[in-house]
Protein backbone atom coordinates (compact mmCIF):
# COMPACT_ATOMS: atom_id res chain seq x y z
CA UNK A 1 0.00 0.00 0.00
CA UNK A 2 1.49 3.48 -0.79
CA UNK A 3 0.45 5.12 2.52
CA UNK A 4 3.76 3.09 3.96
CA UNK A 5 3.51 2.53 7.47
CA UNK A 6 0.22 3.84 9.08
CA UNK A 7 -2.59 3.10 11.15
CA UNK A 8 -6.21 3.57 11.17
CA UNK A 9 -9.97 2.44 12.42
CA UNK A 10 -12.73 0.38 10.85
CA UNK A 11 -16.12 1.96 11.18
CA UNK A 12 -18.87 0.87 9.27
CA UNK A 13 -20.70 3.75 7.49
CA UNK A 14 -24.08 2.52 9.53
CA UNK A 15 -22.23 2.54 13.07
CA UNK A 16 -21.92 6.30 12.83
CA UNK A 17 -23.66 8.61 14.86
CA UNK A 18 -27.00 10.14 13.33
CA UNK A 19 -30.56 11.75 14.05
CA UNK A 20 -31.76 9.11 11.90
CA UNK A 21 -31.90 6.30 13.36
CA UNK A 22 -28.65 4.48 10.83
CA UNK A 23 -25.32 6.25 10.23
CA UNK A 24 -25.05 8.03 7.10
CA UNK A 25 -22.86 9.80 4.79
CA UNK A 26 -23.83 13.16 6.38
CA UNK A 27 -22.36 15.69 9.11
CA UNK A 28 -21.19 13.01 11.86
CA UNK A 29 -19.25 11.29 8.75
CA UNK A 30 -17.22 14.87 8.77
CA UNK A 31 -17.50 14.69 12.00
CA UNK A 32 -15.58 11.47 12.13
CA UNK A 33 -13.02 12.16 9.70
CA UNK A 34 -12.06 15.07 11.27
CA UNK A 35 -11.59 12.87 14.40
CA UNK A 36 -9.30 10.70 12.72
CA UNK A 37 -7.21 13.63 11.38
CA UNK A 38 -6.44 15.21 14.60
CA UNK A 39 -5.82 11.53 16.27
CA UNK A 40 -2.87 11.24 13.38
CA UNK A 41 -5.21 8.10 11.93
CA UNK A 42 -4.63 8.18 8.05
CA UNK A 43 -6.63 5.27 6.91
CA UNK A 44 -10.70 4.40 7.89
CA UNK A 45 -11.91 1.01 6.93
CA UNK A 46 -15.33 0.45 6.04
CA UNK A 47 -17.48 -2.80 4.90
CA UNK A 48 -19.03 -3.01 1.98
CA UNK A 49 -21.28 -0.04 0.99
CA UNK A 50 -23.82 -1.99 -1.13
CA UNK A 51 -27.70 -2.35 -0.70
CA UNK A 52 -28.35 -5.03 1.69
CA UNK A 53 -30.44 -8.00 1.90
CA UNK A 54 -30.71 -10.95 3.46
CA UNK A 55 -30.11 -10.44 7.53
CA UNK A 56 -29.07 -6.79 6.56
CA UNK A 57 -25.51 -8.48 6.04
CA UNK A 58 -23.24 -6.37 3.54
CA UNK A 59 -21.95 -9.21 2.58
CA UNK A 60 -25.49 -10.53 1.20
CA UNK A 61 -25.88 -7.19 -1.52
CA UNK A 62 -28.19 -6.84 -3.67
CA UNK A 63 -25.69 -5.32 -6.05
CA UNK A 64 -22.07 -5.68 -6.89
CA UNK A 65 -22.20 -1.66 -7.42
CA UNK A 66 -24.93 -0.22 -6.18
CA UNK A 67 -24.68 1.86 -3.09
CA UNK A 68 -27.33 1.31 -0.44
CA UNK A 69 -29.83 3.79 -0.06
CA UNK A 70 -29.62 4.16 3.66
CA UNK A 71 -26.69 5.71 3.53
CA UNK A 72 -27.72 8.51 2.05
CA UNK A 73 -27.86 11.67 4.15
CA UNK A 74 -31.33 13.54 4.95
CA UNK A 75 -29.37 16.73 5.75
CA UNK A 76 -28.05 16.82 2.44
CA UNK A 77 -31.45 16.38 0.45
CA UNK A 78 -32.76 18.69 2.84
CA UNK A 79 -29.75 21.23 1.68
CA UNK A 80 -30.82 20.62 -1.92
CA UNK A 81 -34.08 21.93 -1.59
CA UNK A 82 -35.60 17.98 -2.30
CA UNK A 83 -37.03 18.00 1.26
CA UNK A 84 -38.50 20.20 4.00
CA UNK A 85 -37.02 19.96 7.03
CA UNK A 86 -40.53 19.62 8.79
CA UNK A 87 -40.48 16.55 6.77
CA UNK A 88 -38.06 15.35 8.90
CA UNK A 89 -38.99 15.34 12.01
CA UNK A 90 -40.58 11.79 12.61
CA UNK A 91 -37.47 10.06 13.31
CA UNK A 92 -37.87 6.54 14.40
CA UNK A 93 -37.66 5.80 18.03
CA UNK A 94 -34.49 3.48 18.68
CA UNK A 95 -31.58 2.67 20.98
CA UNK A 96 -28.43 5.12 20.26
CA UNK A 97 -26.18 2.49 20.19
CA UNK A 98 -28.76 0.28 17.98
CA UNK A 99 -29.81 0.27 13.76
CA UNK A 100 -33.52 -0.27 14.28
CA UNK A 101 -33.41 -1.69 10.45
CA UNK A 102 -37.11 -2.76 10.28
CA UNK A 103 -37.98 0.98 11.49
CA UNK A 104 -35.69 2.93 9.99
CA UNK A 105 -35.79 1.13 6.33
CA UNK A 106 -39.11 1.84 5.40
CA UNK A 107 -39.18 5.66 7.01
CA UNK A 108 -35.99 6.69 4.90
CA UNK A 109 -37.47 5.44 1.84
CA UNK A 110 -40.39 6.77 2.59
CA UNK A 111 -37.96 10.54 2.80
CA UNK A 112 -36.39 9.18 -0.50
CA UNK A 113 -39.22 8.83 -2.74
CA UNK A 114 -40.59 12.20 -1.54
CA UNK A 115 -37.18 13.58 -2.37
CA UNK A 116 -37.28 11.60 -5.70
CA UNK A 117 -40.52 13.30 -6.46
CA UNK A 118 -39.26 16.80 -5.69
CA UNK A 119 -35.97 16.06 -8.15
CA UNK A 120 -37.87 15.26 -10.86
CA UNK A 121 -40.24 18.42 -10.52
CA UNK A 122 -37.44 21.05 -9.89
CA UNK A 123 -35.71 19.51 -13.04
CA UNK A 124 -32.18 20.45 -11.15
CA UNK A 125 -28.56 18.91 -12.33
CA UNK A 126 -30.95 17.29 -15.13
CA UNK A 127 -27.55 17.15 -16.85
CA UNK A 128 -25.27 15.57 -14.34
CA UNK A 129 -28.26 13.01 -13.90
CA UNK A 130 -28.21 11.89 -17.62
CA UNK A 131 -24.11 11.86 -17.78
CA UNK A 132 -24.46 9.36 -14.90
CA UNK A 133 -26.86 7.62 -16.66
CA UNK A 134 -24.73 7.19 -19.41
CA UNK A 135 -20.95 6.24 -17.46
CA UNK A 136 -22.64 3.66 -15.37
CA UNK A 137 -25.52 2.00 -17.98
CA UNK A 138 -23.46 -1.29 -17.72
CA UNK A 139 -24.52 -1.77 -14.13
CA UNK A 140 -27.65 0.62 -14.01
CA UNK A 141 -30.46 -0.35 -16.08
CA UNK A 142 -29.93 -4.15 -14.44
CA UNK A 143 -29.95 -3.20 -11.55
CA UNK A 144 -32.64 -0.35 -11.56
CA UNK A 145 -35.18 -2.75 -13.15
CA UNK A 146 -34.42 -5.76 -10.93
CA UNK A 147 -35.38 -3.35 -7.88
CA UNK A 148 -38.24 -1.93 -8.81
CA UNK A 149 -39.30 -5.35 -9.90
CA UNK A 150 -38.68 -6.86 -6.70
CA UNK A 151 -40.98 -3.68 -5.30
CA UNK A 152 -43.85 -4.99 -7.55
CA UNK A 153 -43.58 -8.42 -6.02
CA UNK A 154 -43.74 -6.99 -2.49
CA UNK A 155 -39.79 -7.55 -2.11
CA UNK A 156 -39.75 -11.28 -2.54
CA UNK A 157 -36.87 -12.84 -4.01
CA UNK A 158 -36.30 -13.08 -7.68
CA UNK A 159 -37.41 -16.35 -8.31
CA UNK A 160 -40.40 -16.30 -6.56
CA UNK A 161 -41.63 -13.06 -8.50
CA UNK A 162 -45.13 -13.41 -10.48
CA UNK A 163 -43.67 -12.69 -14.02
CA UNK A 164 -47.13 -11.01 -15.15
CA UNK A 165 -46.22 -8.23 -12.59
CA UNK A 166 -44.11 -5.40 -13.77
CA UNK A 167 -42.30 -2.55 -11.89
CA UNK A 168 -44.33 0.48 -11.51
CA UNK A 169 -43.96 4.02 -13.62
CA UNK A 170 -41.17 5.52 -12.86
CA UNK A 171 -39.96 2.71 -10.49
CA UNK A 172 -36.34 2.38 -12.42
CA UNK A 173 -35.87 5.69 -12.40
CA UNK A 174 -36.72 6.57 -8.60
CA UNK A 175 -33.81 3.94 -7.99
CA UNK A 176 -31.48 5.51 -10.75
CA UNK A 177 -32.11 8.75 -8.80
CA UNK A 178 -31.04 7.06 -5.49
CA UNK A 179 -27.58 5.81 -7.23
CA UNK A 180 -26.87 9.23 -8.75
CA UNK A 181 -27.41 11.08 -5.43
CA UNK A 182 -25.27 8.09 -3.36
CA UNK A 183 -22.42 8.82 -5.71
CA UNK A 184 -22.23 12.44 -5.47
CA UNK A 185 -22.81 12.07 -1.30
CA UNK A 186 -19.72 9.27 -1.11
CA UNK A 187 -17.43 11.51 -3.85
CA UNK A 188 -18.16 14.32 -1.36
CA UNK A 189 -17.00 12.88 1.86
CA UNK A 190 -14.08 10.77 0.11
CA UNK A 191 -12.63 14.06 -1.28
CA UNK A 192 -12.97 15.76 2.28
CA UNK A 193 -11.00 12.59 3.56
CA UNK A 194 -8.20 12.62 1.03
CA UNK A 195 -8.01 16.87 2.20
CA UNK A 196 -6.77 15.57 5.36
CA UNK A 197 -4.99 12.61 4.50
CA UNK A 198 -7.32 9.98 5.13
CA UNK A 199 -7.36 6.97 2.97
CA UNK A 200 -10.63 4.73 2.79
CA UNK A 201 -10.18 1.27 2.56
CA UNK A 202 -13.65 -0.66 1.27
CA UNK A 203 -14.39 -4.65 1.27
CA UNK A 204 -15.31 -6.49 -1.99
CA UNK A 205 -17.12 -9.69 -1.13
CA UNK A 206 -16.21 -12.88 -2.70
CA UNK A 207 -19.63 -13.74 -3.44
CA UNK A 208 -22.88 -12.30 -4.76
CA UNK A 209 -26.10 -12.94 -3.03
CA UNK A 210 -28.65 -15.39 -4.70
CA UNK A 211 -31.28 -12.55 -4.24
CA UNK A 212 -28.86 -9.90 -6.58
CA UNK A 213 -29.17 -8.14 -9.56
CA UNK A 214 -26.47 -10.35 -11.16
CA UNK A 215 -27.72 -13.43 -9.97
CA UNK A 216 -30.72 -12.53 -11.86
CA UNK A 217 -29.64 -10.51 -14.86
CA UNK A 218 -26.77 -12.95 -15.72
CA UNK A 219 -27.67 -16.13 -14.17
CA UNK A 220 -24.54 -17.40 -17.06
CA UNK A 221 -22.08 -16.63 -14.34
CA UNK A 222 -23.21 -18.85 -11.59
CA UNK A 223 -23.72 -22.59 -11.02
CA UNK A 224 -26.93 -24.41 -9.39
CA UNK A 225 -27.21 -27.14 -7.13
CA UNK A 226 -24.31 -25.65 -4.89
CA UNK A 227 -23.95 -22.90 -2.55
CA UNK A 228 -21.07 -21.54 -0.76
CA UNK A 229 -19.11 -21.46 2.58
CA UNK A 230 -16.48 -22.81 4.85
CA UNK A 231 -15.70 -26.04 6.14
CA UNK A 232 -16.01 -26.12 10.40
CA UNK A 233 -13.36 -23.59 11.92
CA UNK A 234 -12.67 -21.93 15.11
CA UNK A 235 -15.76 -19.75 14.49
CA UNK A 236 -17.90 -22.62 14.30
CA UNK A 237 -17.93 -26.80 15.02
CA UNK A 238 -20.27 -27.18 11.55
CA UNK A 239 -18.63 -24.33 9.43
CA UNK A 240 -20.07 -21.51 7.71
CA UNK A 241 -23.23 -22.41 4.98
CA UNK A 242 -23.57 -18.48 3.90
CA UNK A 243 -25.92 -19.78 1.05
CA UNK A 244 -24.22 -17.35 -2.09
CA UNK A 245 -24.28 -19.06 -5.78
CA UNK A 246 -21.18 -20.71 -6.77
CA UNK A 247 -19.00 -18.71 -9.80
CA UNK A 248 -19.82 -20.52 -13.16
CA UNK A 249 -15.55 -19.57 -13.56
CA UNK A 250 -15.11 -21.27 -17.16
CA UNK A 251 -17.91 -19.07 -18.40
CA UNK A 252 -16.25 -15.48 -16.91
CA UNK A 253 -12.98 -17.28 -17.77
CA UNK A 254 -14.37 -18.00 -21.32
CA UNK A 255 -15.08 -13.70 -21.80
CA UNK A 256 -11.61 -12.94 -20.01
CA UNK A 257 -13.06 -12.29 -16.74
CA UNK A 258 -14.72 -8.81 -18.39
CA UNK A 259 -17.12 -9.05 -14.96
CA UNK A 260 -14.44 -8.97 -12.61
CA UNK A 261 -12.51 -6.43 -13.77
CA UNK A 262 -15.78 -4.07 -14.29
CA UNK A 263 -16.10 -5.19 -10.30
CA UNK A 264 -12.86 -4.21 -9.54
CA UNK A 265 -12.25 -1.50 -11.24
CA UNK A 266 -15.49 0.17 -9.78
CA UNK A 267 -14.05 -0.43 -6.75
CA UNK A 268 -10.68 0.63 -7.45
CA UNK A 269 -12.25 3.95 -8.19
CA UNK A 270 -14.97 4.04 -4.87
CA UNK A 271 -11.88 3.15 -2.42
CA UNK A 272 -8.15 4.23 -1.98
CA UNK A 273 -7.44 0.75 -1.44
CA UNK A 274 -10.04 -2.74 -0.76
CA UNK A 275 -9.90 -6.01 1.85
CA UNK A 276 -10.75 -8.96 -1.07
CA UNK A 277 -13.13 -11.14 1.41
CA UNK A 278 -12.31 -14.38 1.75
CA UNK A 279 -9.09 -14.07 -0.63
CA UNK A 280 -8.47 -18.39 0.08
CA UNK A 281 -11.84 -18.79 -2.38
CA UNK A 282 -9.87 -17.45 -5.42
CA UNK A 283 -7.29 -20.34 -4.71
CA UNK A 284 -9.20 -23.28 -3.72
CA UNK A 285 -13.19 -22.95 -2.86
CA UNK A 286 -15.60 -24.89 -0.19
CA UNK A 287 -18.60 -25.82 -2.16
CA UNK A 288 -21.51 -27.43 -0.70
CA UNK A 289 -24.67 -29.15 -1.82
CA UNK A 290 -27.83 -26.88 -2.10
CA UNK A 291 -29.73 -29.34 0.18
CA UNK A 292 -27.70 -29.24 3.11
CA UNK A 293 -27.56 -27.89 6.21
CA UNK A 294 -24.59 -27.03 7.34
CA UNK A 295 -21.29 -26.42 5.41
CA UNK A 296 -19.83 -29.76 7.11
CA UNK A 297 -20.65 -32.05 3.85
CA UNK A 298 -18.51 -29.98 1.62
CA UNK A 299 -15.65 -30.22 -0.75
CA UNK A 300 -12.56 -28.14 -1.73
CA UNK A 301 -12.77 -27.26 -5.66
CA UNK A 302 -9.48 -25.71 -7.47
CA UNK A 303 -10.82 -21.44 -8.08
CA UNK A 304 -9.16 -19.61 -11.08
CA UNK A 305 -6.15 -18.38 -9.11
CA UNK A 306 -3.18 -16.70 -10.47
CA UNK A 307 -5.07 -16.43 -13.82
CA UNK A 308 -7.87 -14.33 -12.46
CA UNK A 309 -5.29 -12.17 -10.75
CA UNK A 310 -3.01 -11.86 -14.32
CA UNK A 311 -6.32 -10.46 -16.24
CA UNK A 312 -7.30 -7.96 -13.71
CA UNK A 313 -3.40 -6.51 -13.38
CA UNK A 314 -3.29 -6.83 -17.11
CA UNK A 315 -6.34 -4.39 -17.62
CA UNK A 316 -6.33 -1.97 -14.09
CA UNK A 317 -2.88 -2.08 -13.52
CA UNK A 318 -1.64 -2.20 -9.91
CA UNK A 319 -3.54 -3.69 -7.67
CA UNK A 320 -4.32 -1.63 -4.15
CA UNK A 321 -5.46 -5.02 -2.58
CA UNK A 322 -5.55 -6.44 1.00
CA UNK A 323 -5.90 -10.44 0.74
CA UNK A 324 -8.00 -11.50 3.54
CA UNK A 325 -6.27 -14.85 4.26
CA UNK A 326 -8.47 -15.86 7.70
CA UNK A 327 -9.48 -19.69 8.31
CA UNK A 328 -8.32 -22.93 6.55
CA UNK A 329 -4.95 -21.14 4.75
CA UNK A 330 -2.52 -23.80 2.37
CA UNK A 331 0.84 -23.25 1.17
CA UNK A 332 -1.02 -22.65 -2.11
CA UNK A 333 -3.53 -19.56 -0.74
CA UNK A 334 -0.33 -17.69 0.33
CA UNK A 335 2.12 -18.78 -2.57
CA UNK A 336 -1.13 -16.74 -4.65
CA UNK A 337 -0.86 -13.67 -2.30
CA UNK A 338 3.33 -13.58 -2.59
CA UNK A 339 3.19 -13.63 -6.03
CA UNK A 340 1.14 -11.02 -6.31
CA UNK A 341 2.80 -8.99 -3.01
CA UNK A 342 -0.99 -8.25 -1.74
CA UNK A 343 -0.23 -8.18 2.39
CA UNK A 344 -2.32 -10.34 4.26
CA UNK A 345 -3.84 -9.72 7.78
CA UNK A 346 -3.27 -11.07 10.99
CA UNK A 347 -5.47 -10.53 14.32
CA UNK A 348 -3.79 -10.00 17.38
CA UNK A 349 -6.81 -11.29 19.54
CA UNK A 350 -6.15 -14.98 18.21
CA UNK A 351 -2.73 -15.28 18.86
CA UNK A 352 -2.99 -16.50 22.28
CA UNK A 353 -5.78 -19.05 21.70
CA UNK A 354 -6.28 -22.56 19.33
CA UNK A 355 -6.38 -20.31 16.19
CA UNK A 356 -4.76 -22.54 13.29
CA UNK A 357 -2.75 -19.44 12.68
CA UNK A 358 -2.04 -18.24 16.22
CA UNK A 359 1.18 -18.42 15.74
CA UNK A 360 1.74 -16.22 12.95
CA UNK A 361 -0.60 -13.70 14.62
CA UNK A 362 2.17 -12.91 17.19
CA UNK A 363 3.71 -9.39 16.88
CA UNK A 364 7.53 -11.00 16.77
CA UNK A 365 6.59 -12.98 13.84
CA UNK A 366 5.31 -9.74 11.74
CA UNK A 367 6.30 -8.84 8.32
CA UNK A 368 6.40 -5.06 7.02
CA UNK A 369 4.05 -6.25 4.58
CA UNK A 370 0.82 -6.51 6.99
CA UNK A 371 -2.44 -5.61 8.15
CA UNK A 372 -2.66 -6.31 11.55
CA UNK A 373 -5.84 -5.70 13.80
CA UNK A 374 -6.94 -6.18 17.43
CA UNK A 375 -9.87 -7.64 15.99
CA UNK A 376 -12.29 -7.53 12.59
CA UNK A 377 -15.49 -7.03 12.41
CA UNK A 378 -16.34 -11.00 12.33
CA UNK A 379 -15.08 -11.36 16.01
CA UNK A 380 -16.22 -10.07 19.51
CA UNK A 381 -14.35 -6.84 20.73
CA UNK A 382 -10.89 -6.55 23.11
CA UNK A 383 -12.77 -6.22 25.85
CA UNK A 384 -15.19 -8.21 25.15
CA UNK A 385 -12.97 -11.32 24.40
CA UNK A 386 -11.00 -10.57 27.39
CA UNK A 387 -13.83 -10.72 30.02
CA UNK A 388 -15.51 -13.87 28.56
CA UNK A 389 -14.88 -16.69 31.48
CA UNK A 390 -15.32 -19.31 27.67
CA UNK A 391 -17.61 -22.16 27.87
CA UNK A 392 -18.63 -21.76 24.54
CA UNK A 393 -19.22 -24.13 20.96
CA UNK A 394 -15.64 -23.01 20.61
CA UNK A 395 -13.68 -22.01 23.67
CA UNK A 396 -13.81 -23.82 26.95
CA UNK A 397 -13.31 -22.64 30.38
CA UNK A 398 -9.83 -23.98 31.04
CA UNK A 399 -8.97 -22.91 27.32
CA UNK A 400 -9.96 -19.64 27.97
CA UNK A 401 -8.00 -19.03 30.94
CA UNK A 402 -4.84 -20.86 29.23
CA UNK A 403 -5.01 -18.28 26.73
CA UNK A 404 -5.65 -15.17 28.90
CA UNK A 405 -2.47 -16.07 31.19
CA UNK A 406 -0.21 -16.51 27.59
CA UNK A 407 -1.54 -12.94 26.84
CA UNK A 408 -0.70 -11.87 30.11
CA UNK A 409 2.49 -13.37 30.11
CA UNK A 410 3.78 -12.15 26.24
CA UNK A 411 2.56 -8.63 26.46
CA UNK A 412 3.70 -8.14 30.26
CA UNK A 413 0.84 -6.75 31.18
CA UNK A 414 -1.78 -7.22 34.56
CA UNK A 415 -4.91 -7.43 31.83
CA UNK A 416 -5.73 -4.02 33.16
CA UNK A 417 -6.92 -1.54 30.04
CA UNK A 418 -6.45 -4.30 27.77
CA UNK A 419 -7.58 -2.93 24.53
CA UNK A 420 -4.99 -0.04 24.93
CA UNK A 421 -2.67 -2.73 25.37
CA UNK A 422 -3.58 -4.13 22.00
CA UNK A 423 -3.56 -0.96 20.44
CA UNK A 424 -0.43 0.04 21.70
CA UNK A 425 1.60 -3.65 21.21
CA UNK A 426 0.13 -3.28 17.24
CA UNK A 427 1.22 0.30 17.02
CA UNK A 428 5.01 -0.43 17.76
CA UNK A 429 5.30 -3.79 15.71
CA UNK A 430 7.19 -4.11 11.98
CA UNK A 431 3.46 -4.66 10.41
CA UNK A 432 3.22 -1.89 7.78
CA UNK A 433 -0.49 -1.14 8.48
CA UNK A 434 -2.37 -1.82 11.56
CA UNK A 435 -6.09 -1.03 12.32
CA UNK A 436 -8.41 -0.58 15.70
CA UNK A 437 -12.08 -1.22 15.40
CA UNK A 438 -13.90 1.75 16.76
CA UNK A 439 -15.33 -0.34 19.81
CA UNK A 440 -12.26 -1.06 20.92
CA UNK A 441 -10.63 2.35 21.13
CA UNK A 442 -13.69 3.34 22.96
CA UNK A 443 -13.18 -0.13 25.70
CA UNK A 444 -16.57 -1.95 24.73
CA UNK A 445 -17.67 -5.10 25.99
CA UNK A 446 -19.36 -7.77 23.80
CA UNK A 447 -22.42 -4.83 23.12
CA UNK A 448 -19.99 -3.57 20.63
CA UNK A 449 -19.89 -6.82 18.69
CA UNK A 450 -20.71 -5.96 14.84
CA UNK A 451 -21.33 -9.77 13.83
CA UNK A 452 -21.33 -13.30 14.96
CA UNK A 453 -20.51 -15.93 12.14
CA UNK A 454 -22.79 -18.69 11.47
CA UNK A 455 -25.90 -16.66 12.91
CA UNK A 456 -28.51 -15.22 10.87
CA UNK A 457 -30.24 -12.58 12.89
CA UNK A 458 -29.22 -9.72 15.29
CA UNK A 459 -26.06 -8.75 13.52
CA UNK A 460 -24.64 -5.61 11.75
CA UNK A 461 -26.54 -3.22 14.23
CA UNK A 462 -24.45 -1.95 16.48
CA UNK A 463 -24.06 2.13 16.13
CA UNK A 464 -22.01 4.66 17.74
CA UNK A 465 -23.73 7.01 20.50
CA UNK A 466 -22.97 11.12 19.83
CA UNK A 467 -20.05 11.91 21.48
CA UNK A 468 -18.27 8.79 22.16
CA UNK A 469 -15.00 9.47 20.31
CA UNK A 470 -13.96 12.43 22.36
CA UNK A 471 -10.78 14.62 22.54
CA UNK A 472 -8.76 12.68 24.84
CA UNK A 473 -9.25 8.98 22.81
CA UNK A 474 -7.73 11.21 20.15
CA UNK A 475 -4.78 12.69 21.81
CA UNK A 476 -3.76 9.54 22.87
CA UNK A 477 -3.86 7.67 19.40
CA UNK A 478 -1.63 10.83 18.12
CA UNK A 479 0.67 10.08 21.33
CA UNK A 480 1.00 6.55 19.75
CA UNK A 481 1.01 7.35 16.17
CA UNK A 482 4.09 9.82 16.52
CA UNK A 483 5.81 7.89 18.59
CA UNK A 484 5.78 4.99 16.34
CA UNK A 485 6.50 6.92 13.36
CA UNK A 486 2.51 5.94 11.95
CA UNK A 487 1.35 9.58 10.89
CA UNK A 488 4.56 10.76 8.65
Amino acid sequence: MKWGRASGVLLHITSLPSRFGIGDLGPAAYQFADWLARAGQRIWQVLPLGPVGYGESPYQLFSAFAGNPMLLSIETLVERGWLQESEVQSIPQSAPDRVAFEQVVPWKTHLLRRAFRSFRKSQADEAAFAEFRRENCAWLADYCRFMATKEANRNAPWWEWDCTVQAADGGTEYHEFVQFEFWRQWSALRQYCAARNISIMGDVPIYMARDSAEVWARPEYFRTGVAAGVPPDYFSATGQLWGNPIYNWDRIAAEGYRWWIDRMRAAFLTFDAVRLDHFRGFEAYWEVPEEETTAVRGRWVKGPGEELFRALESALGELPIVAENLGVITPEVEALRHEFGFPGMAILQFAFGNDPQAHSFKPHNYVPNLIAYTGTHDNDTVMGWWSSEGGDSTRSTGNIRKEKAHARAYLATDGSEMNWTLIRTLMMSVAGTVLFPLQDILGLGREGRMNTPATASGNWRWRCPPGAFTEGQAERLREMSELYDRNR
